[in-house]
Parts: structure tokens; sequence; C-alpha cells
């Protein structure tokens, strides 16, 4: 487990050269497999994954004006930047391969951007340049401005980002480290009186100390209602989450649903946990956690490479009485890299046969997070990182889950 003193200790080295190196040779690999001249990213979580340069960790970072975008040619060795902030660009990165942001916000823009390109690819490419993310003129105008057939660039990045590289994994596993170093603290923090906006101030400024690179996700403190009825409205008729925080008072006995994720080197952490404020959890509420810890043993039991998401999905619904332990607008569980929520997607409104579809590799990283729900008496909901080994699994998070009693240290999950 994480030690109470929140101090980082001694982790893995990570070889970022090494990494950026190694996936740059997949997705030249990719792209020589089908057919692709370039890929032209602008997607953050992509840009991130082909270079790791500094990207604004927002949604401005698809609302500006400047983007930031990575060429990737095939043949070539690296790839090329376009960034306002050269200063983010990774050191080892030649001069050649650094250039001024694109503009992809106007016609004029596109124009621009697309003899930037030109001139890079050399020539008109005879194959497809694949581009995943477009801007309204982006989209409208650069088949105009620059003569080559254009191809979908997302399913191409999200294939390769599917098995993490152990330099990658050694990211998301310093990552979430941070992050559940300095929960420890935000939940000391925990008592009637306590506002939601505090315990997020307490934890940006922790996991800056702790050297984390960014917030990925604004901190999430939920008090969830004992009923459906009595929180928000949503369309699918599930509970609320999540829901932002506020300046909201948190008195003795709410439930809280915490949901956090911070960046380091690029890639994501999750954490996620059922707080009860100012009392030790009752009954019923126990009850509720043993029921989770069910559902995530039953699913580790049967984690190897092999085993589809189908198989994972149905562990999950016996082991819960038959019923699905997952929210309606979430699911069993999602990947985690670049992004906080990214490919594989468990148990999703994509169906069984999507989930036959996703079979687990050595490298494949899931983020488990089923939730149980009692409707008049809240619930449990958690998250557990693991990384797909070639003999079963290796887990990432290691957290108390207090104020909850410890499980069994013997069955590898948990404990204090």
């Amino acid at each position: 487990m994480v030690p109470e003193s929140a101090a980082l200790g001694e982790l893995p080295a990570i070889d970022l050269a090494r990494m950026r190196r190694e996936k740059h040779r997949r997705l030249q690999s990719e792209m020589e497999r089908r057919g692709l001249a370039a890929l032209w990213l602008n997607a953050p979580g992509h840009v991130r994954y082909a270079l790791g340069p500094a990207v604004l960790p927002c949604d401005a970072g698809r609302a500006t004006y400047q983007r930031v975008s990575v060429l990737v040619v095939r043949g070539r060795p690296e790839p090329h930047l376009f960034t306002p902030y050269p200063e983010g660009a990774p050191e080892d990165l030649p001069e050649s391969s650094l250039h001024p942001p694109l503009y992809l916000e106007s016609d004029a823009g596109v124009a621009d951007a697309a003899r930037r390109v030109s001139e890079v690819l050399g020539a008109a490419p005879r194959e497809p340049l694949a581009v995943d993310e477009f801007s309204p003129a982006l989209h409208f105008g650069l088949e105009r401005h620059l003569q080559a057939e254009i191809a979908d660039a997302a399913p191409v990045v999200a294939g390769v980002k599917l098995l993490k590289t152990p330099d990658e994994i050694e990211c998301i596993r310093r990552a979430q480290h941070i992050n559940e170093a300095a929960m420890l603290e935000v939940r000391e923090a925990l008592r009637p009186g306590v506002r939601q906006s505090e315990l997020s101030a307490l934890f940006l400024r922790r996991i800056q100390e702790l050297g984390a690179h960014a917030n990925g996700i604004d901190p999430i403190f939920q008090v969830m209602p004992p009923s459906r009825a009595e929180g928000p409205y949503t369309t699918h008729g599930d509970v609320a989450f999540p829901t932002c925080s506020s300046d909201r008072i948190l008195r003795e006995g709410d439930v809280v649903w915490v949901d956090t994720g911070i960046d380091y080197a690029g890639y994501a952490s999750d954490y996620g946990r059922t707080w009860v404020v100012g009392r030790p959890p009752d009954a019923r509420q126990r009850d509720q956690f043993e029921r989770w810890l069910g559902v995530i043993r039953a699913v580790l039991e049967v984690l190897r490479p092999g085993v589809s998401g189908r198989q994972l999905a149905q562990a999950a619904i016996a082991a819960n009485g038959g019923r699905r332990p997952w929210l309606e607008h979430f699911y069993l569980a999602h990947g985690v890299g670049t992004e906080p929520a990214e490919m594989p997607l468990i148990g999703t409104d994509l169906g069984e046969s999507f989930d036959e579809s996703l079979v687990m590799e050595p490298g494949t990283v899931l983020v488990l997070e089923p939730a149980i729900w009692d409707d008049g008496a809240a619930g449990y909901r958690s998250e557990e990182i693991v990384a797909v080994t070639p003999d079963g699994y290796a887990q990432l998070s290691d957290h108390t889950y207090a104020p909850y009693p410890p499980p069994d240290p013997s069955t590898g999950v948990g404990g204090e």
C-alpha cells in the first residue's frame, strides 16, 4: 500500500527518450501496414502519444486558435512538432523538426498550414494523409488546399495505443502514485464542516509538491443522495455522476464519491474511492463495499492474456448476482494512457459483440470501476488500475480503502 507518510520513495526509472522511440516505431509500422503517407495529429492525447510535448491540459487544448500538432511521416526518423510552446518540446528533438504553430480556425490559416505540411512532406503524397481531428475550417478546406487523399488517423493511433510499453506503464504507475499520495493528505482533512472546494485546493497544492506535471480531472467530491429520485435528473434514469465540486459544506454521514486524475510525463492516473464523512461506515455500507470487492476479485481471477472483455463483464455480472455492477452511462472498465479514459472500453452500449472483440494482451492497462448501488441507501464506487502481464496482471493502484475496513491482504487486492 502507499505509505501513510505520503512520501514517494523509490520508484522505477523511466526512459522518456526510449519510450518515444518505441512509440514512433509502432506508428511507423502501422502506417506501413495501412499504406499511409503520414499522420497529421491534432488531438491532444494523440499529440502527447506521438511525441510527448507540453500540451494545454484542458479543453483549451482544442479551443485555442494556436494548435499543438504533430506530423509523423512514414520512413522519417523523427516526427515534426508545430507548437506555440517550443520550450515544451522534447530536449532530443532536432531543431529541424520544431516549427511554429499552425492556425486552423480560418481558411487562411488552413491554407498556410497545408503549405507548411506540404513543405515537410516534400511532394504530393501518393498515399493517403491521415488526420485525426478537424477544426471546421480544416474540415471544409483541407482537400482544397492540400492535394492529397485524406484518411482518418484516429483508429490508427487508437489501435497502437492499446498496448503500453514498459516505460508507459511506469509513467502511469508514477502518476497514480502521486495521485494516491496526495489523497492520503486530503482524506485526513475530511470532516464535517469542510467544503468540497477546500479539499480540491489541498489536493491541487499537494500534487504540485509531489511532482505532478498537470491536473487532468477537476477533483470530484460528490455527495451521493440515498436514492436516484433524490438526485439530479438524468436522461438515462441512473445515478448522476460525476457532478462538479463547489463550496458545498460536507456534513456528518455524507457518502462521498471521489474521483481525481493527474498527469505525469503526459500520462494519466485515475483515483476513485468512497468516503463517509465523520463516522465509520455502517453495516449496510460495509456490505456494499464487500460486494464491490467481490466484483473486483471475480474480474481479476479471470484476467489474463487471451481473455475477452465480454468474459470480464460476465464475471463481474455473475459476482453481483446477475445484475450489471456499473453505472448506466459508464462502464466496467476503461483504458488509461495519454488520456484518462481511452480504449479498451468494456461494458458500454456498444454491446457484447464489441466486448468480445476486445482481447486482453500483455501491455493492456485497465481501470476497473464497478459501482454497487442500493436505491434508498446510496452505494459504493472505487477504481483499481491493473496492467495485463504475460501470466496475469500487475496492480498499478495501491491505496487504502479507509474508512472501510481493509480487505484480507492474501487476496492480492487492497489492504492496509
